[in-house]
């Protein structure tokens, strides 16, 4: 191979690296994974305490949750929920759920949108008996101390109990409305 040979030679590889090179850095950009590692601008809290005030500025009730936070639509979603009502308002219900979602700011009426093993507890329930009522779902307007779901509820008041699809139930009348294929057993 004469010197002029190698010469061409080098000079191809180069223009090979020198392509290669080029291609690697002008190609296409790397997508990036952004599921669950990117701030959304909104907010986060651990051990949160969320407090609900009346319109002359009282206590009504307050959300505590192991964790929440602010999505992009505005909306709140809490994880491992308690709502307590403030003694003030007589109120005896206490509800837990695994999650809770708040709308946006700004909505003319505040519903929590309780989801997961929700379970609401009274002490001083119907009949003055312990009452506790489960379902998978439930749309609670705090302010207006009334709840409602469509989907299957298990009741129990006292050593009675009884099942249903879709309640009503008005909080601070503690009175309950069932909707559908009620059935029960009741202990005398």
């Amino acid at each position: 191979m004469t010197a002029r040979g190698v010469v061409g030679m080098i000079a191809v590889a180069l223009i090979a690296a020198g392509s290669w090179y080029l291609a690697a850095r002008l190609g296409k950009p790397e997508a990036h994974d952004d599921t669950g590692n990117t701030f959304s601008g909104g907010f986060y809290l651990r051990s949160a305490r969320i407090l609900g005030m009346g319109d002359e500025g009282n206590l009504l009730y307050e959300i505590l949750a192991e964790y929440a936070e602010q999505k992009a639509g505005q909306e709140i979603v809490f994880q491992n929920v308690r709502i307590n009502y403030s003694p003030r308002t007589s109120i005896p219900w206490t509800l837990n759920a695994d999650t809770a979602t708040i709308a946006g700011v700004g909505q003319a009426q505040e519903q929590v949108i309780l989801s997961g093993h929700v379970r609401a507890v009274s002490t001083q329930g119907f009949s003055g008996e312990v009452t506790e009522i489960r379902t998978p779902y439930l749309e609670l307007e705090p302010e207006t101390f009334r709840a409602e779901t469509d989907a299957r509820v298990q009741i129990r008041i006292g050593s009675r109990s009884l099942t249903a699809t879709g309640m009503l139930a008005l909080l601070e009348e503690n009175r309950l409305q069932l909707k559908s294929n009620v059935s029960g057993r009741f202990v005398p």
